[in-house]
């Protein structure tokens, strides 16, 4: 693999730690905002309205940049039947059209999540006083990562890296240092 192609890689395998970090940070504070809300209206008898659109959000959040992660990973759900009995090369096309379905729903998350934050851009949230369009940019923000890391792996299979060798098989230690490299998990 070229140094443009590692340069990028592990560029792209810190914005992938950063989102999975960012996605766990966001499950921890929705998981406190439910936990007030709950202590404020049971014990204090008095609810704070800024809770559940903020545990809203951050779920939005951590949802969209979390299935960004899964898309780099290879963690998503898959029905892999035909690819027990196709040749090695039917299983890296039939991976390759999976990359661009998910590059393609990648691309309407942006474009049909940017044409709800141009209409939500001038309402504003009455619980937490900012602008609607911060609803639906866990939409495009995870949407630009999916994209981002499809064309990844698809880049990097072009390339000859072994990005579908941890799938496949149990690799040995030679293959699995190669394949860290071409995934570059950081």
């Amino acid at each position: 693999m070229s140094y443009p192609l590692k340069a990028l890689a592990r560029s792209l395998g810190r914005l992938n730690t950063i989102a999975l970090w960012s996605a766990g940070i966001g499950l921890v504070l929705m998981t406190a905002f439910v936990a007030w809300q709950v202590f404020c209206r049971y014990v204090l008898n008095d609810s704070p309205s800024w809770t559940e659109p903020g545990a809203v959000m951050l779920m939005s959040w951590f949802i969209f940049l979390g299935a960004a992660v899964g898309v780099r990973e290879n963690y998503h759900l898959g029905f892999d039947v035909l690819l027990y009995v196709l040749p090695d090369t039917g299983k890296k096309w039939l991976r390759m059209i999976s990359d661009f379905v998910a590059m393609a729903f990648g691309i309407g998350m942006i474009w049909y999540g940017w044409q709800l934050m141009a209409l939500t851009w001038s309402t504003i949230l009455p619980s937490l006083g900012i602008s609607g369009a911060w609803d639906y940019l866990p939409l495009v923000a995870g949407g630009v990562l999916i994209v981002l890391f499809s064309l990844e792996r698809i880049v990097l299979r072009l390339s000859g890296a072994p990005v579908d060798d941890a799938v496949d098989e149990v690799p040995s230690a030679e293959v699995a240092a190669d394949i860290d490299t071409a995934n570059v998990k950081v």
